[in-house]
C-alpha cells in the first residue's frame, strides 16, 4: 500500500542508452520523496543523477520499472495525462534560466499558467505579482528579461515554476550558473518555499556546501543509489 506521505515512490527503475551502444545509466533504483521534503540528488559527472531527474520530473519516459506520482502510476498513464501532470504538478528550474529575453518578467512567470489554461488574464497576472512579491523582484515585473541580472533570472525563473502551485520543483543544477552568494540565495528561496509553504523540492546539485543543506541526500555511484 502506498503511503499517503509520498509525492513519488520509484519500483526497480532502470534506464537504458542505445545510440551509440547500449549503456545502463540507472539500475534498480527504489526510492521515495515524501512530501514538503526537501531533497539533493548528488554524484560525480556521469552517476546518473540528471538522469535521475528527468526521469522522475516526466521529461524522459523512456523507463523500465515503475514511478508513482502523486497516487498514479506514471507508466499506465496516456501522454496526454502525463503532460498534463507536468504542467500542473511540476515546477522546473534548470541551471540556464531558458527565460525568453523579448519579453517581460511578468509574461516570462506567466507562460506555465497560461499552458494550463485554467486562469483568465487578471488572475495569471495577479498570481505572477504574487510569486514576484515573494521572491522580492515585484519592482522588475515589467523589465525585459534579458535587462536582469543572473540573480534576478533566477529567482524569476523559480517564480515561473511556482505559478502553477505544483507538488513539486525539480531543479537541475539550478545554482550552478550562478556565483556563490547567488547562490546561496537562490538556496535560501528554497529552504523557506519548504518552510512556509511545506513545497516538496527535489535538486540535482554537484556543491556539497549546498546539498548539505537538504533534509536528505541521495547519492549515485555508476547508476546506482549508493547512500539516502
Amino acid at each position: 500500500m502506498e503511503s499517503v506521505n509520498n509525492i513519488i515512490r520509484t519500483k526497480n527503475l532502470d534506464k537504458f542508452y542505445h545510440d551509440p551502444v547500449e549503456f545502463q545509466a540507472l539500475k534498480n533504483i527504489n526510492l521515495e520523496i515524501d512530501r514538503g521534503e526537501f531533497v539533493a540528488i548528488v554524484g560525480a559527472s556521469g552517476s546518473g543523477k540528471s538522469t535521475l531527474l528527468y526521469v522522475l520530473s516526466t521529461l524522459d519516459t523512456d523507463y523500465k520499472g515503475q514511478i508513482i506520482f502523486d497516487g498514479e502510476e506514471l507508466g499506465k498513464l496516456s501522454r496526454n495525462r502525463q503532460a498534463e501532470i507536468r504542467n500542473e504538478k511540476i515546477g522546473f528550474v534548470f541551471q540556464f534560466h531558458y527565460l525568453l529575453p523579448e519579453f517581460t518578467v511578468l509574461e516570462n512567470i506567466s507562460l506555465p499558467a497560461m499552458k494550463l489554461g485554467k486562469h483568465s488574464e487578471e488572475e495569471m497576472e495577479h498570481m505572477a505579482y504574487e510569486k514576484l512579491e515573494l521572491l522580492g523582484i515585484k519592482d522588475q515585473a515589467l523589465k525585459r528579461a534579458n535587462k536582469l541580472s543572473g540573480g534576478q533570472q533566477q529567482r524569476v525563473a523559480i517564480a515561473r515554476a511556482l505559478i502553477n502551485k505544483p507538488k513539486i520543483i525539480f531543479g537541475d543544477e539550478p545554482t550552478g550558473n550562478l556565483d556563490s552568494k547567488n547562490s546561496q540565495n537562490v538556496f535560501d528561496i528554497f529552504k523557506e518555499l519548504k518552510k512556509e509553504f511545506n513545497q516538496t523540492i527535489c535538486i540535482v546539485t554537484h556543491e556539497t556546501r549546498l546539498a548539505e543543506q537538504c533534509d536528505r541526500i541521495i547519492t549515485l555511484h555508476d547508476g546506482e543509489i549508493v547512500g539516502n
